[in-house]
């Protein structure tokens, strides 16, 4: 086939019907219904939009309560290393993919590869199911920020003092705790237990308030109408950021992406000039290479990756999807790399710094005040900021970056799930206002699973989502058959004259090779150490789970990893022919969507030749919907 006959395919590939607007997309209205028009995809106003819902959806609260943390455990500077190593030969690549897949078929998570690569079509369904599960457990810690936040609105923070309700008589003090050989010396008839059953105000504001922590799973006890309200404001703001589609998510991203960057930068320069807080850097960076010997560290260093850059959730493919045909996603991708994991780095050193602070102030080693996850978000940096002068403005500020840095990151990956969920429905969500009801019941129903982790016995269910729903283990899993499918079955090579197509030119070589090499064997061997390093799940390193919670853990996991494989195994069964002949037939993309263009160009639908199939003999199938090209 000539070059130049390959890409014009490739072209009518992508689209096929393309109408030129000078504004953006109306999307689909009732009015076009009414007169037989067929359904619009919708497309970004600007590339502004498409950067900022990108950063927003995958700069999120693992960049700031996780990253640091894994750094300061597992070497310091030497973390870097593997974390870099993961960065190049799987994040950017993977990420680059969904992105670049996303804008080339113009589908969502789902029937991207149904166009691309029907026998993987199982990837989309597991992304669909790894981000349903995510989106009920993640927003629940941004209704305990938001409960945070309208405490903050007092004169004294709540957690600051043990003078409380909720309060035990093991509550001691920041403040007399920080001398604790004088509280020890002057209750020494029992020093000894007391000085080992001791808490902190902070702690009991965290586990006898805001969640009232029961005994265990098996206790899951009533809804704490508080929180219960808080997740269903959270619920309802993410609603409205996207219930009108990229033209109300493209807006929502410029307070939200941006704000907590602001207020981030803020707490850093806060944060490094404060006492100790060169030790508490020291920590985060000091760099000890006898830890790259430890599988644990290069486990980290693969899942962190994968989650900060929210991929294999189809979230990223549906964004792409809304880019114009010709946009430079290459370019960037990469810049937004660099902003992910710089964010990353730079987080390090506004939170440890103030750690190191908390540290000094206390008399203990950091250590001992090293938190990660909800343990900093909600246990260590609110006792920090008791110690600070104003302290409810630094709370104030702290929270309302934790709950944007959430926000958007939620609404991205409910966008993502939709948008798969709307496209392969297309002639039934995309009437009038079916799309919008469709959001409302998603959300709904979403808000009524997580209503049990806001009991009683809550967190224990949020830490087994947690722990298993969204798990590294289901992210490599997707992530190495992605690799697959456009690596080995639809070709490495077409895909970059496909992207050739849409961007002017080829990529580095490099993201060819991860995508067929390199990647699929980080993702195997992260995958291997994985399960054979796992534990099972505990809270605060006490309590065990029991095995039928384990078992419920394991369900959830492998609901979406079954969903390649089953998928795999479908297709091949609704083909006709030998097993050879079904499986080519399965793999071979569809070649749908050349119509109208072949007209304009003057070719027959068989010369549009198909990269796995020179013969052309795979039919031609009328599309789903318009896609309307808008100015940037």
């Amino acid at each position: 086939m000539a070059q130049k006959e390959k890409l014009q395919y490739l072209k009518d590939f992508h689209k096929d019907t393309l109408k030129p607007s000078p504004g953006k997309s109306p999307g689909t209205r009732p009015e076009d219904e009414a007169e037989g028009k067929p359904a619009q995809r919708e497309k970004w106003a600007s590339k502004m939009d498409f950067l900022l819902s990108v950063a927003g959806g995958f700069v999120g609260l693992g960049n700031v309560w996780r990253f640091p943390y894994l750094c300061y455990k597992n070497g310091g500077g030497a973390f870097l290393i593997p974390y870099f190593i993961f960065l190049f030969g799987g994040g950017l690549p993977v990420f680059f993919l969904e992105v670049a897949l996303g804008q080339f078929t113009s589908e969502g998570g789902i029937t991207c590869w149904e166009k691309l690569c029907p026998i993987f079509t199982g990837i989309g369904y597991a992304s669909v199911v790894i981000v349903s599960l995510l989106n009920v457990y993640y927003i629940v810690i941004l209704a305990w920020g938001l409960y945070y936040l309208l405490q903050c609105i007092q004169p004294t923070l709540p957690w600051a003092g043990c003078r409380h309700t909720w309060n035990t008589d093991s509550c001691v003090e920041d403040t007399v705790r920080k001398n604790k050989s004088l509280w020890l010396m002057a209750n020494a008839t029992n020093s000894t237990s007391m000085a080992l059953n001791f808490t902190s105000p902070v702690t009991e504001f965290w586990e006898r308030n805001v969640l009232s922590i029961s005994s265990g799973i098996d206790e899951i006890g009533p809804i704490k109408w508080e929180l219960a309200m808080c997740l269903l404001a959270v619920w309802v703001i993410c609603f409205f950021c996207i219930w009108k589609g990229v033209k109300s998510t493209g807006k929502v991203v410029y307070i939200t992406a941006t704000f907590p960057f602001v207020m981030l930068f803020v707490l850093l320069i806060r944060g490094v000039t404060l006492p100790g807080a060169s030790e508490g850097i020291k920590f985060y960076l000091y760099p000890d290479l006898t830890r790259l010997k430890d599988p644990e560290v290069w486990i980290d260093a693969g899942t962190q990756i994968f989650f900060s850059y929210a991929i294999c959730l189809g979230a990223m493919t549906s964004l792409g999807s809304y880019n114009k045909y010709k946009y430079n996603c290459y370019r960037d991708c990469l810049l937004l790399g660099c902003l992910n994991s710089g964010t990353s780095f730079v987080s390090g050193f506004a939170i440890f710094s103030v750690l190191g602070f908390m540290a000094q102030e206390q008399g203990v080693a950091i250590a001992d005040v090293a938190e990660s996850g909800p343990g900093l978000a909600f246990i260590a940096y609110p006792k920090a900021v008791t110690m600070m002068p104003l302290p409810s403005f630094w709370a104030i500020l702290f929270f309302i970056m934790l709950l944007l840095l959430g926000l958007d990151s939620q609404f991205v990956e409910v966008e993502g799930q939709i948008t798969s969920l709307v496209d392969l429905y297309p002639s039934l969500l995309r009437k009038g206002y079916r799309r919008e009801i469709f959001i409302a019941v998603i959300c709904f129903i979403s808000y009524l699973l997580g209503l049990t982790m806001v009991t009683k016995g809550g967190m224990y269910v949020f830490q087994l989502f947690d722990y298993y729903a969204a798990s590294g283990v289901c992210l490599l899993w997707v992530a190495f058959f992605e690799c697959i499918a456009v690596a080995w079955v639809y070709g490495a090579d077409n895909f970059y004259d496909a992207i050739e197509d849409m961007i002017g030119y080829r990529p580095n070589p490099w993201m060819k090779w991860s995508w067929a090499v390199v990647t699929p064997v980080l993702c195997v061997g992260c995958f291997v150490f994985s399960l054979v390093k796992y534990k099972p799940l505990t809270y605060n390193k006490v309590y065990e789970y029991p095995e039928w919670s384990i078992g419920v853990g394991w369900c959830l996991a492998l609901s979406s990893m079954v969903c390649i494989p089953m998928v795999v195994v479908i297709k091949i069964l609704q083909s006709d022919g030998s097993l050879i002949e079904r499986i080519k037939a399965v793999a071979a993309p569809v070649a749908g969507w050349a119509s109208s263009r072949t007209k304009e160009n003057g070719l027959k639908n068989s010369e549009l030749l198909h990269p796995l199939d020179p013969s052309g003999t795979i039919t031609l199938t009328k599309p789903t919907h318009t896609i309307v090209e808008t100015t940037m």
